[in-house]
């Protein structure tokens, strides 16, 4: 047992979805740190307060042995840019403050990107208290700015890289979610040293113990059923598995597409299936997380797909793991970093992004696979994750990092 203490500084923390949340502290915890998160009352996705919370001066719970201090912010998830930065910027001025004259002293502060004015925060209440920032960038900024569309302004973008690199050069150890982020960050003058990968976990007691049943129109086991579960927007260009589904119709395969989610391309997608008369595509409303689990198992493989962009190259979409932990065969469709992790995993085939016919054969071939040869490939991929990407791989090598620090 170690005393060591660690302040989490993060704007989204449960009950909202987020990735390094309850699950890490409390993993933190179990590995024998002493936690205080530092967030803000919860509003994400929707802007509102969620229920049974009420934005005040401060507000202090403790779940698990987990330390959460809630510091007020301005609510809103707006398309409205000026919204969105003021809810960062009330947010950060409130770390600002609490970390200065009123947090009890840690040994190392761990700061979440996104919104980048954490890590300006972080940063500062380092310059007067002395404090090493382990920075978990979990999003490229400005080049996510810039392919989500949420910031078009040159001039805006170059201000918010300056920031960037400011930070990055204030703060100790840089941990990245894939090698391309890492080379990435070291061809813009980061030290390599100072550098490390460590992959995203998935949410492994939901998708492992789901509940809830499959739907009447679940496709029946003479299906092959590639299943695509998440949100369906422009970053995942999901008109291509429409052009692949008719050609694998006209081919008379026995692949089906089942598309599970939300996003602002559901309705359109759903009206042009239905034009081209797709009887080999269902689309499913989105399921909690809990139930998610029941529908990945029932699948035959699972879809990845982004569209072609320098940044996803460099991107591993978060539902790589959460389908390699139910240990199911890959259907990968994004160029770059979570293609190699499939090829490096033998998890599954891989075919290039935005091309509906290497879509169609990739998907034919996996359907051509016999009972033990699909097993297999889901096996590689259950393996993968335990000794490579699992929780507590995880936040050990986090772990690691924060005991180096001093």
């Amino acid at each position: 047992m170690h005393d060591k203490k660690i302040a989490l500084l993060t704007q989204w923390f449960d009950p909202e979805p987020t990735f390094k949340g309850l699950v890490f502290a409390r993993e933190l915890v179990r590995q024998g740190f002493k936690v205080e998160v530092i967030t803000g009352f919860p509003n994400y996705p929707g802007g509102k307060i969620y229920a049974g919370y009420k934005v005040g001066l401060i507000q202090r719970e403790v779940i698990d042995g987990v330390n959460i201090t809630r510091l007020p912010l301005y609510p809103s998830h707006d398309q409205s840019a000026i919204k969105r930065i003021l809810n960062y910027v009330s947010f950060s001025a409130s770390v600002l403050f609490y970390g200065l004259f009123f947090m009890k002293r840690v040994d190392v502060i761990y700061a979440y990107h996104p919104p980048l004015t954490v890590g300006i925060a972080a940063s500062l209440i380092k310059m007067f208290r002395r404090i090493p920032i382990v920075y978990d960038i979990q999003d490229m900024w400005p080049d996510t700015l810039r392919a989500t569309g949420m910031i078009n302004n040159a001039p805006l973008l170059a201000v918010v890289s300056k920031v960037c690199n400011w930070v990055y050069r204030q703060v100790d150890e840089i941990v990245v979610l894939s090698p391309g982020f890492r080379c990435l960050l070291i061809e813009r003058g980061v030290p390599k040293d100072k550098v490390e990968v460590i992959y995203n976990w998935a949410d492994e007691d939901s998708l492992l113990t789901p509940g809830g049943a499959l739907p009447e129109n679940f496709p029946d086991k003479n299906a092959f059923k590639v299943i695509f579960a998440g949100n369906m927007g422009k970053a995942q260009a999901l008109d291509v598995v429409l052009q692949a589904a008719a050609l694998l119709k006209a081919a008379n395969s026995r692949v089906v597409f089942v598309m599970i989610g939300g996003g602002v391309d559901v309705m359109r997608l759903k009206n042009t299936a239905a034009d081209m008369q797709l009887s080999n595509i269902v689309f499913l409303p989105a399921v909690p997380m809990a139930q998610v689990g029941k529908f990945l198992i029932s699948s035959d493989a699972l879809l990845v797909h982004l569209k072609k962009d320098p940044l996803f190259q460099i991107t591993i979409p978060s539902k790589t793991q959460a389908y390699m932990c139910v240990g199911k065969p890959l259907l990968m469709a994004v160029d770059g970093d979570a293609s190699d992790l499939v090829y490096q995993s033998n998890c599954g085939i891989i075919a290039e992004s935005q091309n509906p016919k290497e879509l169609a054969r990739a998907a034919e071939r996996l359907a051509a696979l016999d009972h033990s040869q699909l097993t297999q490939l889901g096996e590689n991929s259950r393996k993968y994750y335990c000794d490579h990407l699992s929780l507590v791989v995880g936040a050990g090598k986090f772990a690691e990092i924060f005991k180096r620090l001093q």
